[in-house]
């Protein structure tokens, strides 16, 4: 009687990791998913965005640059943009120091 319940648990044990594996490999598609759609989605939509913006820069646009100065671009180059930051305090940053479009209080 023994044997015959030994022989039902080492049945019973080695079905039971297949279907371990199954749900270990689903929980973890499902991690891919959520971390793909909640950190890295979101953020590879504001960089195009923000790419964008820097392409359409144009003459006249205010702006404010990485380190917190707010100007006015007065001239544009390839990789570098001419900023006005006061009268005749001008300076070139590059492209990628720009943060964003920004309404200047005078």
């Amino acid at each position: 009687m023994i044997d015959l319940a030994y022989c039902t648990m080492v049945i019973g044990a080695g079905a039971a990791p297949a279907q371990n594996n199954f749900a270990f490999f689903g929980m973890l598609g499902m991690m891919v998913l959520i971390f793909y759609f909640l950190i890295m989605r979101p953020q590879q939509k504001k960089a195009k965005e923000h790419a964008q913006m820097l392409a359409s820069l144009k003459k006249g646009d205010k702006i404010i640059t990485n380190g917190g100065f707010y100007g006015k671009i007065t001239g544009l180059d390839e990789n570098t943009v001419t900023v006005e930051l006061a009268d005749r305090v001008r300076v070139r940053i590059a492209r990628s120091g720009i943060a964003g479009l920004a309404e200047i209080a005078k």
